[in-house]
């Protein structure tokens, strides 16, 4: 094979003296040590120039230096100033015209989360099919603690976008078991193309022996008067350092006057400042927590082989390599036994829970007061430190490399030759901030989609505030689509029973595509173009073409809800349309009891699809929305409406024990009612006088809506009237593992019965109760 390294991990500023660039650079080296009959060559950018000779002599006899190719492209182009959007597209496609030239077998992109703040770029499948790409997976901390490191609108875009391409790579090299199977979980990478390589420490760091002189200047440098308990690593929240004052604060005042606290990592000063205050709130002495701000790389050999404990506290690593330099050091070692860092310490009795400070204090008691259970700590530290091994990671990364080709070969039956570019899809919908199920399920679905699609999505909507949806595909207008259909390949609609619809009933005949049906019944988008148009006949039109005259004289006779709901008025769009996606059986019966035997006999099922958020804290989560520890809390999900039976669930409530217990909580969540149904609902609940144990939260924006999934204890999901949708709530309720109470109506009738408790269509309220 001829393998292609990107390496701009090892040149960019952000990365290039941390972790991540000592892992590109070390890798490499690795690879070219065991290629045996592969060609390698290297890829710098040439918007680095200081890190290229650096870089060279770094392989100098491992590599001849013709293999190492510079590639160009005008810059700037870090992605937090807009103004360089333009160049940052442009050097995307340089980037990779330039790599298609020099004909991989494959490209291994070491570091693909870069460009943020520097002019690094990154991409895979933007431009060219040409070559499959590998891309080292190091973690999803910032998709998986969203709230915590995607609180800038432009970075969330940027990282989402980034999470576009990674979906598009042929190969994923984690760096952990831990970060392969959140790979696979938050983003549905598929097992087989997700292979842990593992890391290694660097070489540097090792048991050396230290003088008493050399010792005690280390200790006068970085204020270090006792024996020492240790930290180094970041200082962002995950980190877990508050959690680690606090445990340090209930160590017994023995052991903490004879040994001092040193977290060793740079500081900002309102870091500083915040982690002083709460030892100083915990009742630490001034002396006994030190910060030793930044240390050269040198001192921090030396502290690792000096302090009597080493601990790591984090919440959240995608390998933890601190732990495993100490460990390499001789230092006995403890961490918090979550994520990867029970593989790296790989011994239980090394472990506790990160989120108990108690669990936490009891066990740097042990390591500082039991000499026996130190020296045991040091001893399987090193053990354990032997198992990890450059040379081991480089020969796992080139199996899979091959095994990727050959996979390739396999399908291809030729020599790997993918298409110049990905098709356009154009994709009709509305999207978030509109308050719709189906815009929410378009923001799921379109990076799926934007793995095998360059994606127009045609909105009608003043803005779209959806960071995943911005970052995957080019906003366009209706009008967009009309001009430029001849430059699309696929166009698929999203219809439902909303005004959210409207505008895609006049584009649907002009320009065709496949529909996908999230309501068989269309008869309230109709009933929206009639109200809000000059025209006062589209709703009579369809129901006329649909269901002929007896339906028109309905129109003209019966009340207008009645009439929306007894009649789908959707045959014009399934006419016009290419091909009909629902989302379960019982929409294909609906249309053929409606449109005759065998209408639908050539619509695909597919069934609707939620994605499995993880990441929400149950009891944080209860905090937040006032709900107390030991409440046991029924939530009802998804507008409020009469198809939704939201009265039965509260008389069912109201006359149930659960009403006479203090501790039991119901919550509707979601947007009550506009009409007369949502006032009664208001008016039943004043008079019940457990306003303070009843709620109807309003609209609930998405994180209130997973906050409130991950604080209930049952879900209740009721629906008759049904016109052929499929309930997103639903599966909403049951991703998330809550006990899930429905009945058998419509859809939901095809549930697999050991998955939900199935009421009768026609219940009781004793049988809900």
């Amino acid at each position: 094979m001829r393998i292609v390294l990107d390496l701009q991990g090892a040149q960019t500023n952000a990365s290039r003296h941390r972790g991540i660039g000592r892992y590109s650079l070390a890798m490499a080296q690795a690879i070219l040590r065991h290629r045996g009959e592969h060609e390698v060559l290297i890829a710098l950018s040439g918007l680095f120039p200081d890190t290229i000779e650096p870089l060279r002599a770094a392989f100098d006899g491992l590599l001849p230096q013709d293999n190492i190719r510079i590639w160009q492209a005008p810059g700037p182009v870090s992605q937090q100033d807009p103004q360089h959007d333009g160049q940052r597209r442009t050097a995307e496609c340089l980037r990779e015209a330039f790599l298609a030239g020099l004909r991989p077998d494959m490209v291994h992109l070491s570091s693909l989360f870069e460009g943020f703040v520097d002019d690094a770029v990154t991409s895979v499948g933007g431009f060219t099919r040409a070559f499959p790409t590998a891309v080292t997976l190091y973690d999803l901390i910032p998709l998986i603690y969203r709230r915590s490191y995607l609180q800038d609108p432009r970075f969330e875009e940027w990282y989402e976008g980034k999470l576009g391409h990674l979906r598009r790579a042929q190969l994923w090299l984690a760096i952990s078991e831990s970060s392969r199977q959140e790979g696979i979980r938050c983003l549905n990478l598929p097992a087989a193309a997700v292979v842990n390589v593992s890391t290694d420490a660097s070489a540097y760091f090792q048991k050396i022996p230290l003088d008493e002189q050399a010792a005690s200047d280390l200790r006068q440098r970085h204020g270090l008067s006792r024996p020492f308990v240790m930290y180094t690593g970041g200082i962002d929240p995950r980190k877990n350092l508050e959690g680690l004052i606090r445990a340090y604060a209930r160590l017994p005042s023995a052991v903490r006057r004879a040994h001092q606290l040193a977290i060793v990592c740079e500081a900002g000063s309102g870091e500083r400042g915040r982690l002083e205050a709460l030892a100083r709130q915990q009742g630490l002495a001034h002396d006994e927590l030190v910060l030793t701000g930044f240390v050269t790389e040198a001192d921090l050999l030396a502290l690792y082989n000096l302090c009597r404990l080493f601990v790591f506290p984090s919440w959240h690593e995608g390998f933890g390599l601190p732990a495993l330099e100490a460990m390499r050091c001789g230092a006995p070692v403890i961490a918090a036994n979550t994520s990867s860092l029970p593989e790296v310490i790989g011994w239980e009795e090394a472990l506790f829970d990160s989120r108990s400070e108690p669990s936490m204090a009891a066990k740097i008691a042990q390591a500082l007061t039991d000499e026996t259970f130190r020296a045991e700590l040091s001893r399987q530290g090193l053990q354990q430190a032997r198992r990890f091994s450059w040379d081991e990671s480089a020969q796992r990364a080139l199996a899979a490399f091959a095994q990727c080709h050959a996979g390739c070969q396999g399908v291809l039956k030729t020599p790997v030759s993918r298409p110049a570019r990905r098709p356009i899809l154009a994709y009709v919908s509305p999207l978030p901030p509109e308050h719709s199920g189906i815009a929410d399920y378009s923001a799921e679905l379109l990076p799926e989609l934007a793995r095998h699609y360059d994606i127009e999505a045609v909105v009608a909507q003043e803005q779209v505030s959806d960071a995943v949806a911005r970052a995957n595909c080019t906003l366009r207008t209706p009008n967009w689509l009309l001009a430029n259909a001849r430059r699309v390949d696929r166009v698929i609609y999203h219809f439902g029973n909303s005004g959210f619809h409207d505008y895609m009933l006049g584009l649907l005949p002009k320009v065709p595509g496949v529909v996908v049906l999230h309501d068989f019944f269309l008869s309230g988008l109709y009933a929206y173009r009639q109200w809000r148009s000059a025209d006062p006949w589209p709703w009579r039109r369809e129901l006329l073409h649909a269901h002929g005259y007896a339906a028109l004289r309905d129109h003209f006779t019966t009340e207008i809800p009645e009439v929306e709901r007894r009649y789908p008025a959707n045959l014009t769009v399934l006419q016009q349309a290419q091909g009909v996606i629902v989302h379960s059986e019982h929409s294909r019966v609906l249309a053929c009891q409606w449109h005759g035997e065998g209408f639908s006999h050539d619509w695909a099922v597919i069934p609707h699809l939620r994605v499995l958020h993880t990441g929400m804290d149950r009891a944080e989560s209860r905090q937040q929305l006032g709900l107390k520890a030991d409440d046991f809390v029924v939530c009802s999900v998804g507008i409020l409406a009469p198809t939704k039976l939201n009265h039965r669930l509260l008389a069912a409530w109201l006359g149930s024990a659960l009403a006479r217990d203090k501790r039991c909580v119901l919550v509707f969540v979601g947007q009550n009612h506009s009409g007369v149904y949502g006032q009664r609902l208001l008016d039943t609940l004043a008079a019940s006088g457990l306003a303070d144990r009843i709620r109807i939260t309003g609209w609930a924006d998405t994180h209130t809506f997973r906050r409130y999934l991950a604080a209930a204890d049952v879900a209740v999901q009721l629906r008759t009237w049904s016109r052929g949708e499929s309930s997103g709530t639903v599966l909403d309720t049951m991703a998330q593992g809550l006990p899930t109470l429905v009945n058998a109506h419509g859809s939901m009738a095809e549930l697999p019965g050991d998955a939900v408790w199935c009421l009768p269509d026609e219940f009781t309220d004793a049988q809900l109760a």
